[in-house]
């Protein structure tokens, strides 16, 4: 009987262990809440989780992504807590290091989406996955040049200065512009990913520059409020626009020609592969230390095409 009794609670004790396993929370931390791009990023991590038997997973965000130290917090207090993975969209590539390196401390895998860690980090996260910004930036000065040609003055609307996809995209479009052309560069503007602010510096720029051709809004808060401000000043149509992320507002200025394209990421894969690794890292398989989440220039000749709804949210 006695043996049977410790039988039984060794099995208890089994059980409850894998189960506490089986219950471990994956926290997803992006830059900000309040943006249709990491909603959607949400969804994808939501259907993911559903595949990964028992876990939980819980979404948060600063209210802005340029406050940094809240994300730094949020990291913090979900290493705290003990949870199994974080995905995490660092908003400063060197602000949020040491408490990535925390969770390293900890044994936490950390998957980074979207924007990078500052270089001499990559001990601290198992996989980065993200669109090539760079690349993406070029895409994005192409199809500019395509519309506006080689000469003549574009400006250039960015958010925040030094996050990571910001060095990577905007980096990629000046280059591209500096190698393939002889276009004058106005800019770049910081708008903190605020569309208001976005709106009023490119309603200031194309007030001071009459003749401006063409003008870039390098993420999704930034470029709604450069459609609004052509669309404010007469300009729609006028000065060529391109625009970066695809909500339902920049699928509206691009079919009604306020916006000649969007340069369109894969948010919802990001969300998706992002605690789809987290679930390899923790059931032991190799994962890829970065893997290109791809990018799709969306204008009115392909937006209603499959290549285009697949990324447009």
């Amino acid at each position: 009987m006695k043996k049977l009794s410790i039988a039984l609670l060794t099995s208890v004790i089994a059980l409850w262990s894998v189960s506490t396993v089986q219950a471990g929370e994956i926290a997803v931390i992006v830059k900000t809440v309040n943006s249709t791009f990491w909603q959607n990023v949400q969804k994808g991590a939501d259907a993911a989780i559903k595949d990964l038997n028992g876990h939980t997973i819980t979404f948060q965000g600063p209210a802005s992504e340029s406050a940094i130290a809240d994300q730094v917090n949020m990291v913090e207090n979900a290493v705290n807590r003990k949870v199994d993975g974080i995905v995490l969209a660092p908003s400063d590539p060197d602000a949020l290091v040491p408490a990535v390196k925390k969770a390293w401390e900890a044994r936490i895998p950390v998957v980074l989406i979207d924007s990078q860690l500052a270089e001499g980090s990559e001990q601290y996260y198992q996989s980065f996955l993200a669109t090539d910004n760079k690349k993406a930036g070029e895409l994005a000065a192409q199809a500019l040049i395509e519309k506006v040609g080689t000469e003549g003055k574009i400006a250039i609307m960015s958010y925040v200065a030094g996050a990571g996809s910001e060095i990577g995209r905007v980096g990629g479009f000046t280059e591209y512009v500096k190698a393939n052309s002889k276009l004058e560069i106005v800019g770049p503007f910081y708008s903190q990913s605020q569309m208001a602010t976005a709106l009023n510096q490119t309603t200031d720029v194309l007030a001071a520059n009459s003749d401006l051709k063409g003008i870039f809004g390098a993420n999704e808060p930034t470029a709604i409020g450069v459609g609004r401000a052509l669309v404010q000043s007469g300009k729609a149509g006028k000065v060529v626009g391109i625009g970066f992320d695809g909500n339902q507002d920049l699928q509206e200025f691009v079919k009604d020609g306020t916006l000649a394209g969007i340069a369109v990421q894969g948010s919802y894969q990001m969300g998706e592969l992002g605690v789809q690794t987290i679930g390899k890292i923790l059931n032991k398989e190799k994962v890829e230390k970065f893997v290109d989440t791809g990018v799709v220039v969306v204008t009115k000749d392909n937006i209603e095409k499959p290549e285009a709804k697949n990324v447009l949210y």
